[in-house]
């Protein structure tokens, strides 16, 4: 192996938007890491159906697509 090629892997914290936190190792640079969902609350674990909508993305979707075929649908009726 070639030395001081690898990154420094050193213990980390991660804390999710459920509030649940452990550690772990990792690369991260700054020893902290947030994620979305962790085995606390993901509906894999859980059992529990919950719906992550990040940054409404599927609300634009709908939007967008709901103005475009306004768009087209009144062409058609005209």
């Amino acid at each position: 192996m070639k030395p001081d090629i690898h990154p420094q892997y050193g213990e980390t914290q991660v804390t999710c938007t459920c509030g649940n936190t452990f550690t772990t190792r990792s690369t991260a640079k700054n020893a902290t890491i947030h994620a979305d969902v962790c085995s606390s609350c993901h509906p894999f674990y859980t059992g529990k159906q919950k719906i992550l909508d990040t940054g409404g993305r599927v609300a634009r979707f709908e939007k967008r697509y709901a103005a475009a075929k306004a768009k087209t649908g009144s062409k058609d009726a005209g």
